[in-house]
């Protein structure tokens, strides 16, 4: 009888857990300093230690695991239109819901403290902030409206509460969205969905129609774009009616998605869904775009979110693994990357977080018109870049990387999402070409103002004059290179950023790599200032 010996495994990389997502960040440390949020520093901790530890990591993946189920019909043949979701996915809600990211920001300001934990989060479980950021933004769509004081409380409420009842019998509340339809994607005009009133004292009506993307579709009501009389309005449209009796939205299937698999997003038809319209007769699209405007700041901190973990995942696992005769975070050329990486890490979640004083600032003319300008250019950028970022990641793992039993699998799959969602790259460009063009007096606070900041560095500077001249050119040249324009105007920003707020050896290599060496390939630059920028990117306990 041969007997076999195995030997044990070595020069494996062990797990990350138990760490703290915040702690190990000095960089969001000091952004929330920057930003007038350092009261937030603890919660941040705290919040971040819980998404760090075993327990919550695991709760990630097994919400990943345990996909969405539709449970369209009970066993006996009658409509239901529910989504079955493992328990991991009600926990990671709670916790959420526990720290205020769904709304606590519209009532006492701290949107700062709110961009931090949804960016923290981000890096655990990011399928878990689609109905939460859906929440958030609806909130904003509804400002100034009779209904929104009507659900504040429910809205308000840090009691998640998972369970499928007409919202008088729950303890808080969600709201998705519904816009897009088959037959136009982006281009809302072309939908078909529309309203018949049936009410007289208020303006209660029947949708009929249909939803190619419904996000979140277990919410207890959506945001839905539909026509009445000819022209698009906004509909309130709650998962059971009034009465106590099961609104006619009946979902169709599931989307089989790329990326993660904890959230469920559903094709559905109106069969007469009950419905109150939200905003005046035809102001549709400027009520919803509120929505859309505040998901795309999450699509930015999302997307920073997702790249901060991939970062962290491959600096730990270079730190452990031995190539060559050393460790893998001591080979030059991965220090190249690493570095890169880290730069592009950060300069994005300064971005995210600067957006989001913003938001807390609109009384302020120049903040004001920086979020108009930047949060499309941003979204286009940071979502797009954390792609390639994310890959270059799973590359220093290897082929351990490229397994679904490692977390950089998901994080990659996930990352296009932000692209896409709420307008795809494209839209986003023109949209930063539409505002230049429309809203020339905060076309000169933005440019002025950046201007300002870029006047110290010649590289800059030069970088500057040229984007002028790009905004100068014919409308039909400024689009050929919409992208290129958006991306100069990105970069600058964060530039100035990193020269406002990091150390002075951070923007001096950010300026160098994404504007003088290697126009932004990764890994393309040689850091004089390696070490220090390794260090500063994770710092764990």
């Amino acid at each position: 009888m041969v007997t076999t010996t195995f030997m044990q495994p070595d020069n494996q990389v062990p797990d990350l857990e138990n760490y703290n997502l915040f702690t190990c960040d000095p960089a969001l440390h000091e952004a929330l300093d920057a930003f007038s949020a350092a009261e937030a520093a603890p919660a941040c901790s705290g919040y971040g230690e819980r998404l760090g530890s075993k327990q919550v990591l695991q709760l990630a993946q097994r919400a990943n695991l345990n996909e969405p189920q539709a449970a369209i019909f009970t066993r006996t043949g009658e409509r239901q239109d529910a989504v079955t979701f493992d328990p991991a996915w009600h926990s990671l809600l709670a916790m959420l819901f526990e720290m205020g990211v769904h709304s606590a920001a519209w009532q006492n300001g701290q949107h700062v403290r709110r961009a931090a934990l949804f960016y923290l989060h981000a890096q655990t479980e990011a399928g878990s902030l689609c109905p939460v950021t859906m929440t958030f933004a609806a909130v904003a769509a509804l400002q100034g409206m009779p209904l929104l004081g009507q659900l504040a409380p429910l809205l308000y409420s840090c009691d998640y509460d998972g369970t499928n009842a007409p919202i008088s019998q729950k303890r808080s509340m969600m709201i998705g969205m519904g816009m897009t339809e088959r037959q136009g994607g982006s281009d809302v005009r072309s939908n078909t969905t529309y309203a018949t009133a049936i009410g007289r004292a208020e303006p209660v009506y029947e949708l009929h129609g249909h939803k190619w993307f419904f996000s979140s579709p277990m919410s207890d009501a959506h945001l839905v774009l539909a026509y009445e009389q000819e022209q698009q309005s906004c509909f309130y449209v709650p998962r059971w009616r009034p009465d106590g009796t099961r609104n006619a939205v009946h979902i169709q299937r599931l989307k089989n998605k790329l990326g993660n698999r904890s959230n469920a997003s559903a094709e559905v038809t109106f069969d007469g869904a009950w419905a109150l319209r939200v905003g005046e007769l035809g102001a549709g699209v400027p009520t919803i775009l509120r929505m859309v405007n505040q998901t795309r700041l999450d699509c930015v901190l999302g997307s920073a979110g997702l790249l901060r973990q991939g970062l962290v995942q491959a600096m730990h696992h270079a730190r452990y693994r031995m190539t060559f005769g050393k460790r893998l975070a001591d080979q030059p050329l991965m220090q190249s990357v690493l570095c890169d990486l880290a730069l592009e890490s950060e300069a994005a979640m300064w971005l995210g977080l600067a957006l989001a004083h913003a938001v807390a600032q609109q009384n302020d003319p120049v903040q004001k018109a920086f979020l108009r300008f930047v949060a499309p250019a941003a979204k286009f950028w940071v979502c797009k870049r954390s792609i390639a970022a994310i890959a270059e990641c799973m590359e220093v793992w290897g082929g351990n990387g490229y397994v679904e039993d490692a977390p950089l699998a998901r994080l990659l799959r996930e990352a296009p999402v932000n692209s896409i969602w709420e307008g795809s790259g494209n839209i986003m460009c023109l949209d930063v070409l539409r505002a230049f063009a429309r809203d020339a007096e905060g076309a000169v606070l933005v440019l002025d103002h950046l201007a300002d900041d870029c006047g110290a560095d010649p590289v800059l500077a030069q970088a500057m004059a040229q984007l002028k001249q790009w905004l100068s050119e014919p409308a039909s040249i400024q689009q050929a290179r919409a992208r290129e324009i958006t991306q100069r105007l990105v970069l600058l920003v964060q530039a100035t950023l990193l020269y406002r707020h990091a150390p002075p050896w951070m923007a001096e290599a950010f300026v160098r790599a994404r504007f003088e060496e290697s126009a932004g390939v990764i890994g393309a630059s040689v850091y004089t200032d390696a070490v220090a920028i390794l260090e500063r990117a994770y710092q764990p306990a």
